[in-house]
Formats: C-alpha cells, structure tokens, sequence
C-alpha cells in the first residue's frame, strides 16, 4: 500500500543523494570493467584531495574492517586526526565515512555528494569519462573530497573488493597492510588463493612497506614473491600474535573467550602492553597484531605514537557486527561470516565457547557467495536453521539456500522476512540457548537495527 504521507513530503538532499548513488549501481554483477584511469580522471578533476593527507591502505579477504577500526582507535588515542573509510555498512551508509569516530552528518553527505556528482557529469559531458562512475567510485572520491575539507592528517582505508584495480588504489599509501587471503569474489578476482593474492598485492607499492602475517602457503609465495620484485620492505607483525596453541599459556588460551576476552602481553616499541581488545574471536588476534605494527612502523612517518596510545587505541576499538553478543534469554550472536574462512572462524568461536548451548541459525547470504560451503561448515552446530532474504538485489532466496544446504542434514525452515524470522527463532530457542545471525553484513545490520529499535 502506497504511503501517502511519504509521496506528499519531498525528499531531503540527503535521501536523493541516497538514491542517486543506489541507481549507480555495484560493481558486482555488472560487466562493468574495473578501470583506475576512471578514477584517477576523477580524482584530478576534484584537485586530487587524496593527496591532501597521508594514507594507510588494507587489504585482504578477511579482518580488513577490524584491523582498520583498530588503527584508526591506536591513531586517534595518539591525537591524529584520523578518517576512516569502510565498506560495507550495517545500517547506514554514513557509516563508511567517518572522522574521529563521528560519521558523516547527512547534510555534509548531501553536499560532498552533490560536489562529486557535478564533476562527473560534467566530466562525461566532456567526453573525459565514458559513463558515470559506479556506486563505489563516487562514494570513494567523496570519502576522498570529505577527509580532504575536513582535515584529517592521515585516513586509514579498506579496500573494497582486491586491491589491483579497487577505487581506492589511487592513492600513495605510507604504509599497505594485507590480512589473511582466502576464496572469495573468484569471478572477479581469481579462482586460486594465489591468484587472489596477486589482485590483493596490487595495493604494494615500489619501495615501499607492506605490513603482513604468514598465513596460506600459497598466497605467502604470491605476496612475498611480489613485495620482493617491488623493492618493498616487508613488516611482519608475528612478534604480536600470542600463543594460543595447547602449549600455551592458559591465561592466554582464555584471551578469546566470547564472553570475557582476556587480556595478553606483547612488547612493542620496547615496552609491554596489555592488549584488552574488546574484538571477539581467535581470529582477531592477527587482526589486532597487524594494526600493532603498523602503529608502531607510523612512527618512522611523522606520526609519534607511543606504546601507551597502541594500549588504549586497541581498549577503545570498536566494530560492531563481528561475533557481538547480545545480552538476553536467549542471548544473540552477531556476526558477518560472509565466506567459507569467516565461516570456520565463527565454527571455532562456537564450537569452542559455546559447545553445550543450544543453537539457532538466522541466516541469508548473497547469490554469489559460497553457500552450500558455509552451510556444510556451520549448519550441522545447530538445531535448527532459519532461512531469510537481506534486502539487497543480489540475496539469495530462502529455498535457494535450503536447496544448496541440504546436505547439511539439519533441518532448514524458510522465511523470507527478516522479522518474523527473528520471531520465530525466539520462540523455539530455549531461554539458555542462543541465536547467531549471521551471513551477510545486510542481514547482520537489519537485525541489529530492530534490536536497537526495540532497546529504545
């Protein structure tokens, strides 16, 4: 039924803004080449604002977000003006672009928006452009043209998709960081972990420091080969990631725990800290040793920050989303387990702390993810399975899902509303067990949205 109220009141610059940038399309799914020239006509047209501050780029399949929220949180407790630019959002897309932790208000959105789109118009008009550039273009030159007005000294920015050929790859980073490699976007990217890895090492730049943890076999040979043929001095941040084998020190085994992670000890630039990162999961020790080194390495860039700012920047961090618990009867899990290698982390944070809980599955992914291999990796942890659609073109329907996660064995019930789907596991999860969310970050956000809604 057609709202009344909502056809007779205008809409405000920043909801055409909003839609302006939705009718511009992804990438994905698109026949739409990848072309940084594009950008880079952009970019000059614009008056370059990258180059007006310094920039940490990262890339890699998984642990992109959380390493780039715990830097910016270390630069930031340092007293550098930081941006930070991410995708994809969880509610609103402000949240991509943010300094100093505040988002982008709505008006300034509608204005860097409205400056950008001119210019590519006019910019097409003049034959220097042959189409409008896409969704992720646009909103990366106005992350671009914001920080640049609004002064940040340095912008810590996540890759949206590779690295070789991404919209944010235009810029000369001080430092590039790469997390762990896995299978994922193989149409656009590659169908080896090794040819991923090359798209990702396009963000390493000739003689220049690329900070890395050793990780798959295959894509250390691709990154370390590519580092070394660019002249570029490889960081490890091993010497920050705890033991948490068997063998190691239980204190630090504990450092993971869902519900209480515990502290660990590291020395960086010559002292101990205490790493209390409220990020969940074994997963993000490796995420919080690469933003440690590369916080530590900033220092040889003008940019002074101590042992005690990494402390309590990684104590502050905050990325909402990724294995967050909701307090409740029954309790609920967050987290975006987007492809397989999420998927087995967030297995292992089950099946680790949470083996005896009965467990419900809220899940809905995109059509192009791997979900009869995320299914056959999580589904056989729950009794039940509810199948939902996030609202995004490119979601699979429910039955899709059933049909690709039969083999899973465990029993699947479709719904296609994301409300009535979080009713339902409520009603049949017992008040000690617990309901994970999970899948993709659009299905993550709805839920997290109608929990703040009802919270209020």
């Amino acid at each position: 039924m057609l709202d009344l109220h909502q056809i007779a009141t205008p809409a405000t610059p920043y909801q055409r803004a909003v839609e302006h940038l939705l009718a511009l399309g992804h990438e994905l799914g698109t026949n739409r080449k990848f072309d940084l020239d594009h950008m880079r006509v952009l970019a000059e047209a614009l008056g370059h604002p990258e180059r007006r501050f310094a920039s940490i780029l990262i890339a890699g399949t998984n642990g992109k977000g959380s390493t780039a929220a715990t830097l910016a949180s270390i630069l930031r407790t340092a007293g550098h003006r930081t941006g930070l630019y991410t995708s994809p959002h969880l509610q609103l897309i402000n949240e991509r672009i943010q300094v100093d932790t505040e988002q982008i208000s709505d008006p300034e959105f509608a204005e860097i928006h409205e400056r950008v789109e001119k210019m590519s118009s006019e910019l097409v008009a003049q034959g220097k452009l042959p189409h409008l550039p896409s969704f992720f273009e646009t909103l990366t030159a106005m992350a671009f043209e914001y920080f640049a007005s609004a002064g940040v000294e340095i912008a810590v920015l996540e890759v949206g998709m590779g690295g070789r050929l991404d919209a944010t790859n235009i810029v000369d980073p001080c430092i590039s960081v790469i997390t762990d490699v896995a299978l994922d976007h193989q149409q656009f990217l590659g169908n080896t972990i090794g040819e991923i890895a090359a798209e990702k090492a396009g963000i390493i730049r000739k003689n220049g420091v690329v900070v890395m943890l050793p990780q798959h076999p295959e894509a250390n040979d691709v990154l370390g080969n590519i580092a070394m043929e660019r002249n570029a001095r490889a960081v490890s941040a091993v010497e920050y990631v705890p033991d948490v084998s068997p063998a190691g020190n239980a204190a630090t085994n504990r450092a993971v725990h869902p519900e209480r992670p515990q502290p660990y000890s590291v020395t960086v630039l010559g002292q101990e800290i205490t790493v209390a990162s409220p990020l969940l999961g074994r997963h993000q020790l490796r995420n919080t040793a690469l933003a440690i080194a590369t916080a530590a390495e900033l220092n040889n860039y003008g940019f002074k920050i101590t042992a005690a700012d990494i402390e309590l920047g990684i104590r502050d961090a905050r990325w909402p989303g990724r294995l967050q618990l909701i307090p409740g009867s029954p309790r609920i899990l967050l987290d975006v387990a987007h492809n397989p290698a999420g998927a087995w982390a967030l297995r292992s944070a089950l099946s680790t702390h949470f083996e005896n809980v009965p467990l419900t599955f809220i899940f809905g992914a995109m059509r192009d993810k791997a979900i009869a291999e995320m299914a056959q990796i999580l589904f056989p942890l729950a009794e039940r399975v509810i199948a939902t659609r996030p609202n995004n073109l490119r979601a699979a329907e429910p039955a899709e899902i059933a049909e690709m996660a039969a083999a899973s064995g465990t029993e699947i019930i479709c719904d296609p509303d994301i409300g009535r789907a979080l009713a339902r596991a409520r009603a049949t999860t017992p008040s000690q067990g617990m309901i994970v969310v999970t899948g993709s970050i659009y299905l993550v956000g709805a839920v997290l949205g109608m929990l703040e809604e009802k919270s209020l």
